[in-house]
């Protein structure tokens, strides 16, 4: 099970993807990376509206020592671009978020969804195919039924394993500003979708009707104040979610008080420290991901420079902060310029919600443990390409003589960038998205 993150030992697994000193072209930056519930199954988006779905390779799964490898298991378009011609307005094929429903059957499913359209995946296996049809010959031919003159029982021929993907759902036209966030229910029959300024309820099983459950339009949009960032639904209680706004709140709602829940159960905000007020206080303090822990009782939520761990019982302040990269903080005015102050980092629950992993620059990554209250910060790299081969803990240095393995904070590269990360549900295994690469890392022992 997952243990201590920061003290763990981690080394690199595989890398998939083109070299990055090819081209890298847009279609191949990942967007968004995603377990399924046993993480057996590991899905990416791109920008180009393809979904990858990797497999843990078995026998490495019962190897010893137990090996996080995963293979290509199955490739395909999920969306394409569109043209809205009402609005004129290019809709892209970017995938913006993925998420796995519980398997119940043989075949797995998953939501994906770009600016607009959410749509539902079955991914199915065959390898047997059926042969010896009586009015069919051996090539799909129909034959002459005079000319049968006994009857034949098909049987099932083994064949080379296919997986399919194809779509049994698409939830459209129910969004009319860009969809940021989608959550399966726990009770697998319903999911939440969240654009800019509301958040709407579907069944799985009905496509052209959703409820709205929160908007926050206001009647004139020049008093239009803040914006939904993230939302996401409990893992045990059906009836609550989350959602965070661009001014640092986080909402807590109860759809058993009433239809609509724009009246919220709880607010989670932190009182601003004025010593840090700047031009830059607002866009550095909107929350870019929300993610309830496995048990349930805490969220986390991610800023621009901090992550802050949040009970539920308590929403007066969090009961933990973590710097991400306070280096940073009197870098704002370069990153305000180059528009790297908007980026959206997400971050990560370790299984048994001790740990906590998020992005930042020079594809550096933080590990935050939460009982030892040690960080780590690691680096997705080509260098280290060997499997097996321990990652070495990264320093930034921010003034004064800087020391041989350290990186001073003026040579990082804002252009290389972890935005998506997921951590193995039940193992101590990473995948980490750095442009158009996924490393998968995994724990020594």
């Amino acid at each position: 099970m997952a243990g201590n993150g920061a003290d763990i030992q981690w080394c690199f697994s595989q890398v998939k993807g083109a070299i990055e000193t090819e081209d890298i072209t847009e279609a191949d930056i990942i967007s968004c990376v995603e377990y399924n519930n046993t993480g057996d199954l590991l899905a990416t988006g791109d920008k180009g509206g393809r979904v990858v779905i990797f497999q843990r390779d078995k026998a490495g799964k019962v190897s010893v020592p137990r090996r996080g490898e995963y293979n290509v298991y199955s490739t395909f378009q999920s969306h394409e671009p569109e043209f809205d011609y009402l609005k004129s307005l290019e809709i892209e094929e970017k995938i913006n978020k993925i998420r796995w429903l519980k398997r119940t059957n043989p075949a797995n499913f998953l939501l994906s969804t770009n600016d607009k359209t959410i749509k539902l995946w079955k991914v199915t296996e065959r390898d047997k195919r059926p042969e010896g049809f009586n009015l069919k010959d051996e090539t799909g031919i129909m034959r002459d039924s005079t000319s049968i003159t006994s009857l034949r029982v098909p049987i099932f021929k083994p064949m080379e394993l296919m997986v399919e993907a194809s779509p049994r759902r698409i939830f459209a036209n129910a969004h009319t500003y860009h969809i940021n966030s989608i959550s399966v229910n726990s009770d697998q029959e319903t999911y939440l979708s969240a654009d800019d300024l509301r958040i709407n309820l579907w069944h799985m099983e009905v496509t052209d009707q959703s409820f709205n459950i929160v908007d926050i339009k206001p009647a004139n949009m020049e008093e239009l104040t803040e914006v939904i960032t993230a939302a996401e639904f409990h893992p045990l209680e059906c009836n609550l979610f989350v959602y965070s706004s661009s001014k640092g709140t986080i909402r807590l709602c109860d759809m058993r008080q009433q239809a609509l829940c724009d009246k919220h159960a709880k607010l989670f905000e932190e009182p601003e420290d004025p010593t840090n007020r700047s031009f830059f206080s607002e866009i550095i303090s909107s929350i870019s991901d929300v993610k309830f822990s496995h048990n349930g009782r805490y969220m986390v939520t991610r800023d621009y420079l901090s992550v802050k761990v949040w009970d539920l019982q308590m929403d007066t302040k969090p009961i933990e902060t973590y710097q991400v990269h306070e280096y940073l903080r009197s870098k704002l005015c370069s990153l305000y310029e180059n528009d790297c102050i908007f980026d959206k980092f997400e971050c990560s629950w370790s299984g048994d919600d001790r740990n906590i992993m998020t992005g930042s620059y020079n594809n550096f990554f933080r590990m935050f443990d939460r009982e030892s209250k040690r960080d780590n910060t690691l680096e997705a790299s080509r260098e280290n390409m060997k499997p097996r081969t321990i990652l070495k803990p990264r320093k930034v240095c921010t003034g004064g003589k800087r020391k041989k393995e350290e990186i001073s904070v003026d040579c990082l590269d804002f252009n290389k960038k972890i935005l998506h990360t997921a951590w193995h549900p039940n193992e101590n295994i990473l995948a980490v998205a750095a442009t158009n690469n996924l490393y998968i890392f995994q724990s020594k022992d």
